[in-house]
């Protein structure tokens, strides 16, 4: 690597407490790593921002009172205390789950109108069933 230095770019990405352990683990490594960014977490309307975005791109929209339970769902105790909640990727994991949920609740209904199909409902995010 060093006889490349001018030549390579190498990125390491991850959780700054479990970062800065990493970067503990060897005296040499610090100094190999100079520059280093710290990205704060998304705040609640840019993680519902990027909900929407995400639903959008699957052709699924969040209803006003499924955004509603969206926000519930972020300000609720126990994802406030973890540490690794405000992120992008939970979010996505919350509507891909909204996404499957929604389609076991439609799936017994006889006939589906599209906007059914599109629309994501509080209790698809929630996991409650009607």
């Amino acid at each position: 690597m060093e006889d490349h230095k001018d030549e390579l770019i190498l990125i390491l990405a991850g959780y700054q407490k479990e970062m800065e352990t990493f970067l503990q683990t060897n005296p040499g490594l610090r100094s190999r790593f100079p520059i280093h960014i710290n990205f704060p977490d998304y705040n609640k309307d840019e993680l519902l921002l990027i909900a929407e975005q995400l639903c959008v791109k699957r052709q699924y929209q969040l209803t006003s009172q499924a955004k509603l339970a969206l926000l519930t769902l972020l300000n609720s105790p126990e994802n406030s205390t973890d540490d690794n909640f405000g992120n992008a990727r939970t979010i996505r994991n919350i509507i891909e789950k909204a996404i499957r949920r929604q389609a076991v609740r439609l799936i017994s209904k006889q006939a589906t109108t599209r906007e059914e199909l599109m629309a994501i409902e509080p209790h698809d995010l929630m996991g409650v069933s009607k």
